[in-house]
C-alpha cells in the first residue's frame, strides 16, 4: 500500500514520461474582465414592518451587506461576431440598525438594493446542442439537450457596506416603478414580506462597494498529456486525537499579539521571513 501511495503524479511528474495524449470535455475559459465598483446612494426597498420603522427613524446605522443572488443574461453583440453582451443584475440583502430616539436601543432592518451592470466579452463562436445518454433521477427520459454556447459566470467577494442614509423618496436613485411587480418573487421571498412601492413617506439609500469578476465560458474537448492515474497521496485515518491534541499543532499567533510594522510585514512578505516564537519552542 505504502508503494502506491508514493505514486503521486503531481510529486513525480518530472521524472515521468507522458504515456499518452487524452481528450477530456472540460469549460474553457474564452474572456473575463475584473471590476470594483462603487455602487452610490442605491434605493433600499423595504418590507411593509420595515418601511414602519424606517419612518419613525432618526437615525441609522450601516452593519453590513452581502450578495443574494445574481441574474446574468447573455446575448450575441449585433455585427461583431464572437462577442456576447452580458446583463448582470445584483441583489444586494442590506442590514441598518435604525434609531427612533439618542437613548433608545437600535432595531435591526434589512432591505433590498438592486444594481444592473454590463460587460461585453469575447466568447468565440459555435452554436450546437449536445445530447447526452444520461437519465435524469427518477425519470426515464434522458436529460435535456444542452446548448454550447457561452455561458457567464460571476464571482463576487463579500460587498462593503460604506455608508447608509435616510432620504426622501424622490431623492433617492436606482428607484423601480413598481416595487411589488418588479422584485422577483425568489427575492421577495428571501425577506418575507411585500415590499412597498416607490413613492413611500421616507426612504433609505445605501452605498456599497463590490469587487467582482465575470467571465465567459464554452464547453471544448482539450487533449492534454496524460502521466498516469492518479492514486491517493495519503491513507485514510480514523484519528481519535483529542481536541487538546489538536490545539497543541497550531503555532502560536505571534503576530495577534505584536502586530508587525508596515516596513516589516513588507519585508517579511519579500523574502519568505518566519518570524520566530517569543516565547521559545
Amino acid at each position: 500500500m505504502a508503494d502506491l501511495l508514493n505514486n503521486n503524479p503531481t510529486e513525480n511528474a518530472q521524472n515521468r514520461r507522458i504515456r499518452e495524449a487524452i481528450c477530456v470535455d472540460t469549460a474553457r475559459v474564452y474572456d473575463s474582465c475584473a471590476d470594483k465598483d462603487c455602487l452610490a446612494d442605491l434605493r433600499v426597498y423595504l418590507t411593509e414592518g420595515a418601511q414602519a420603522i424606517i419612518d419613525n427613524a432618526t437615525a441609522i446605522r450601516c452593519r453590513g451587506c452581502e450578495v443574494i443572488n445574481v441574474y446574468t443574461d447573455v446575448e450575441p453583440v449585433p455585427f461583431n461576431r464572437g462577442y456576447y453582451s452580458v446583463d448582470i443584475t445584483f441583489f444586494f440583502a442590506v442590514n441598518v440598525d435604525a434609531f427612533s430616539a439618542p437613548t433608545a436601543q437600535p432595531t435591526a432592518v434589512t432591505g433590498l438594493c438592486v444594481f444592473a451592470k454590463k460587460a461585453i466579452l469575447y466568447g468565440s463562436e459555435g452554436s450546437v446542442k449536445v445530447f447526452s445518454s444520461e437519465y435524469a433521477d427518477g425519470a426515464e427520459e434522458q436529460l435535456p439537450p444542452v446548448s454550447t454556447n457561452p455561458v457567464a459566470k460571476v464571482q463576487v467577494a463579500q460587498p462593503l457596506c460604506l455608508d447608509a442614509r435616510l432620504c426622501r423618496s424622490c431623492d433617492c436613485c436606482n428607484n423601480i416603478n413598481d416595487a411589488r411587480n418588479g422584485i422577483p418573487q425568489s427575492i421577495c421571498r428571501y425577506f418575507g414580506g411585500t415590499f412597498q412601492n416607490g413613492e413611500t413617506e421616507r426612504a433609505l439609500r445605501a452605498t456599497i462597494g463590490l469587487f467582482s469578476i465575470v467571465q465567459l465560458e464554452r464547453s471544448v474537448q482539450m487533449l492534454i498529456p496524460a502521466y498516469d492515474f492518479c492514486m491517493p497521496g495519503k491513507e485514510c485515518s480514523n484519528d481519535t486525537e483529542t481536541p487538546c491534541d489538536s490545539f497543541r499543532k497550531i503555532r502560536f499567533p505571534v503576530n495577534e499579539f505584536f502586530p508587525p510594522a508596515e516596513s516589516d510585514a513588507q519585508e517579511n512578505q519579500s523574502d519568505g521571513f518566519d518570524p520566530p516564537c517569543c516565547c521559545g519552542r
